[in-house]
């Protein structure tokens, strides 16, 4: 006979009276046992990101007849489980049998080790059974779905089927699969019925219209007209005391950017001073402006501070303190957040409240942040960004194209990435250089020169000294590498800047002459001699060429053939763009370019031994591109604040009442919207036709047809223009392809990122029905494109030659 302890013995007994713990325990291995099995048959507990509210997802989830079912048989399996467990209590514990089974689940129990294993076992019970409460009330709510008390009677909400609020049914469906996902729903007042979801989605959120037979005398937040405060007009400052203030401390990345605004507050404050003589004095809106730098919170792991003395990338450090900058002397109220409870307390919202969302009126007029900060403000700060979207402006280093920010279109075409898929205008996304003209150009500044220093530098230059573009190791074991500087070596006296520790010094040839990572100001002193600014292929597109070409340096760097793109270079992939980087510094080619920069093959070693000797024979003043001053900063970012508003409506410009030969009555436009303009073959806005408000104007308009598989950005810029994604709208209709002499046997409207287009071949024609997916990125090798281009002003692509 098999016996135990006596302990043991009496433990198991009390476990059959009472038999809580023991039952709890095989409740919850019995419901393991059916999430298990659930899904294993295809995970319908499961959606496509947890915690998501339904404004934030789209997923097909179980319908409510079918997801009711399966609760159905979660209850009947655990009763059955219950019901085996209540008759194992009623035994009679005084059997010889029943005292056999307790003797051998004694000595099972005796075999736990170490003591307090059972209580662990409890406790974890105790959490499941609670789960198993959670689900019995989801099938009662799921039972009474739809059903609430109101005026002394039960009654069911119809789901309404408003067009002006088309996703309303497919809300109220999501609601009811996920209402538990987070507490937030019940916090409202969400309790598994139809009618508290219709509650929510049209009170809280904006989904569903409101519902009449709620109390009027308190209607729902979002439809309340908040009294507009009266508007006060800023004015440029140029102390910048308070800004350093507001920046704060205690991390060397903000102690960089404080050095960084103190270094060019004299220009900022010259750079004032002439645009408000530009200006003329004329009133500008003062905003209440939130800028929440997420990448720096402890929230995002703040990878770079650590990295600022040790050559890490300071790109982004340099752009936010200018744009920081640029806001306060422009004179806006400014708010600076650098962590998530720094973000609750200036949105207002109370710690705890899950991803809810705000219900109140949003305290900002302009939100400015980056991808880490906007996943943070879905995930901590339950901001609703369909409500509060168009006030939030991204800044947004590579930039982001339209196919990959909109979610649906990127999930179904193979667009979707770890970034991107916020359904923002894609002007909302600011970008360091203009690399696609879909994203707003935000750029910083680089350090400009007066006369007296740009003299002193091209006396003092030494014509054999090059400076490596490279702070960190890693970026010197480029392969291939050797060859191209040995060459170098052979004209030129090289040097570095590379990070090192005393103990490990880098591993970089040794007819190299390494300074170490240099404060800002003494590797401006190394520029102002060197000759010869050299890139390696890495880092992309950072301001340093700048910095370089600032101070007289001649910029070399490698051509990439073929160019680099997320199709074949680990660097962009993941990235919402697709855009194929040809050089380096895309920027520098392109808009700098001979005798600034140079870009060759560095594989071809005679290409580089003779642009060597050329960059020995050349001189250069030093040269600084007018939209990176902080003159040209201002200016664009001025004219950003002041006219480009995401929060109105933009409804398609429809052309109607054209006059056409032998149409008769009605009001009529005299003549055609588009017409030629004199030596080019665009087509611009008539001038007799009254525009629309718009802005960029419409007088910017250019209106060309590009080749097959040329994208709107390649179309304008070989015309000298630049693509305008604004301008999208007024081309988009029947009107444009007529003018253009377009031969459409189909004229068809659909969701594609190309459109609007046509096909020579097939002779068929496309308009865009889906204004986020207007893109200049876009091209097809079977397709035209119609191209909204405009002018520029000298020196600042962002802006039109009326855009001020």
């Amino acid at each position: 006979m098999i016996t135990g302890s006596t302990d043991g013995k009496i433990m198991v007994r009390r476990c059959l009276v009472t038999f809580k713990p023991f039952r709890i325990f095989v409740v919850g291995i019995g419901f393991f046992s059916v999430c298990f099995l659930m899904t294993s048959l295809g995970g319908q507990f499961s959606a496509k990101r947890l915690g998501d509210s339904p404004f934030t997802i789209r997923t097909e989830v179980l319908g409510g007849v079918e997801s009711r079912g399966v609760l159905r048989k979660i209850s009947d399996m655990l009763e059955v489980i219950l019901k085996r467990m209540d008759s194992l209590s009623k035994l009679n514990n005084t059997s010889s049998t029943d005292a056999r089974r307790l003797d051998e689940l004694s000595s099972a129990l005796n075999r736990f080790q170490p003591a307090g294993l059972v209580e662990r076992i409890q406790a974890i019970a105790q959490n499941v059974s609670n789960m198993a409460t959670r689900v019995e009330q989801i099938l009662q709510n799921s039972m009474v779905q739809g059903r609430v008390v109101r005026d002394g009677t039960s009654s069911q909400c119809e789901i309404p089927r408003d067009p002006h609020f088309p996703e309303c049914p497919g809300k109220v469906d999501w609601m009811r699969a996920r209402w538990t996902s987070d507490p937030c729903y019940a916090f409202y007042g969400v309790d598994g019925s139809d009618c508290s979801f219709l509650v929510y989605l049209s009170e809280v959120e904006w989904f569903c219209p409101p519902l009449v037979w709620r109390n009027q005398s308190s209607p729902p937040t979002q439809y309340v007209v908040q009294p507009k405060a009266p508007k006060r007009q800023a004015a440029f400052r140029t102390d910048l005391s308070v800004l350093l203030d507001q920046v704060g401390a205690g991390k060397e990345s903000l102690s960089f950017m404080k050095r960084r605004i103190r270094r060019l507050a004299q220009q900022w404050a010259a750079a004032a001073n002439r645009l408000d003589a530009k200006l003329e004095q004329r009133w500008r809106d003062q905003k209440k402006i939130l800028v929440h730098v997420g990448f720096l919170t402890e929230e995002s792991g703040d990878v770079f501070s650590p990295k600022v003395l040790k050559g890490g990338p300071l790109g982004e450090m340099v752009q936010w303190a200018d744009i920081l900058t640029a806001l306060h002397v422009l004179g806006h109220n400014l708010k600076i957040s650098m962590s998530v409870k720094e973000l609750q307390g200036f949105l207002g919202v109370p710690p705890g409240r899950g991803s809810c969302p705000l219900t109140g009126p949003l305290p900002f007029d302009l939100i400015y942040t980056d991808y880490h900060g906007m996943q943070q403000m879905k995930q901590h700060m339950g901001l609703s960004l369909k409500k509060h979207k168009c006030h939030i402006r991204v800044i947004d280093t590579f930039g982001t194209e339209p196919a990959y920010n909109h979610e649906e279109y990127a999930t179904l075409h193979g667009y979707r990435t770890n970034w991107g898929y916020w359904n923002l205008n894609a002007r909302q996304y600011m970008t360091m250089f203009p690399h696609t003209p879909d994203n707003s150009f935000m750029g910083f500044v680089s350090e400009e020169l007066n006369e007296t220093e740009k003299k002193s530098i091209q006396q003092n230059k030494v014509n054999n000294m090059a400076v490596v573009y490279g702070k960190e190791a890693s970026m010197w074991k480029l392969q291939g590498k050797d060859g191209f500087l040995q060459i170098l070596h052979n004209y030129m006296e090289v040097h570095g800047t590379v990070y090192y520790e005393t103990q490990r010094p880098p591993e970089v040839p040794a007819f190299v002459k390494n300074h170490g990572l240099l404060p800002q100001h003494e590797l401006q002193q190394l520029l102002r001699k060197a000759k010869l600014f050299i890139g390696f292929g890495f880092p992309y597109e950072g301001p340093a060429p700048l910095e370089a070409i600032a101070n007289g340096c001649i910029f070399l760097q490698p051509k990439f053939t073929p160019p680099h793109s997320s199709l074949n270079h680990e660097f962009f992939r993941g990235k919402p763009t697709s855009r194929e980087v040809s050089s380096q510094h895309p920027y520098a080619e392109q808009y700098i370019g001979r005798p600034h920069v140079m870009t060759v093959d560095y594989n071809n070693s005679l290409e580089f031994d003779s642009a060597i000797r050329e960059i020995m024979r050349t001189q250069v003043e030093p040269y600084l591109p007018y939209e990176y001053t902080c003159e040209g900063m201002l200016e664009r970012v001025h004219a950003y604040i002041q006219h480009q508003d995401f929060c109105s409506l933009e409804p398609p410009f429809v052309p109607t009442n054209l006059s056409r030969p032998g149409s008769a009555g009605g009001s009529r436009v005299p003549g055609p919207l588009f017409v030629p303009l004199p030596n080019s073959t665009a087509l611009g806005w008539a001038s007799n036709v009254t525009a629309p408000a718009a802005w960029p104007p419409l007088s910017s308009l250019r209106l060309l047809v590009s080749q097959e598989g040329q994208s709107c950005v390649e179309t304008c810029r070989s015309e000298g223009f630049i693509c305008e994604p604004a301008h999208f709208r007024f081309i988009n209709n029947k009107e444009a392809l007529r003018r253009l002499e377009v031969q459409c046997d189909v004229v068809d409207s659909e969701v594609n990122h190309i459109l609007p287009a046509f096909s020579v071949l097939r002779r068929e024609c496309g308009l865009q029905r889906e204004p986020l997916l207007f893109s200049c990125a876009g091209y097809s090798p079977k397709y035209r494109r119609l191209c909204p281009c405009r002018d520029f002003r000298r020196g600042q692509v962002a802006l039109c030659r009326d855009c001020l």
